[in-house]
């Protein structure tokens, strides 16, 4: 504690790198509050550097204390905003076109399995298919394989 107060604008320029690397490496950014006091530790950190603010504990933490508010209140709506955009785009798999031979007939009443890479896959389409037919995936979904004839 002794060699905080007696190093604390550096002190506090680490904690705020710290707070914003965890925030944004381990978090991955989920949370705003250790954004905030990151920010506001950094910030006030180089306020007292730069001899703005007296190097005392409690203007430390005031300053601090004022920064955060100001940063919750001046970046939240935009941050919050910049979450909820979600590409909607569906992810390609390097699945489709995989083609293999069926071993039981499938329908669309009926589906199938089919063991690859280690899952055992559910297999469905939309038409009829007969076991011993060559089939190519076109679609997927976690645990299903989507198929047409070949």
């Amino acid at each position: 504690m002794d060699f905080i107060s007696n190093h604390l604008t550096e002190s506090l320029i680490i904690i705020g790198l710290l707070l914003l690397t965890i925030e944004v490496v381990v978090l991955g950014f989920s949370t705003f509050v250790l954004f905030f006091v990151g920010v506001a530790a950094l910030f006030t950190g180089l306020l007292m550097f730069a001899g703005f603010i007296p190097e005392t504990l409690m203007s430390a933490v005031l300053s601090v204390a004022i920064i955060t508010a100001m940063d919750a209140v001046l970046l939240w709506k935009p941050l919050k905003n910049m979450q909820t955009k979600v590409d909607k785009k569906v992810a390609e798999s390097d699945l489709i076109g995989h083609g293999f031979i069926v071993e039981t007939d499938i329908s669309p009443n009926n589906e199938g399995r089919y063991h690859y890479s280690g899952i055992n896959w559910k297999v469905k389409t939309s038409t009829e298919i007969q076991a011993g037919s060559k089939v190519k995936v076109v679609g997927t979904e976690v645990g299903v394989f989507y198929v047409e004839p070949d």
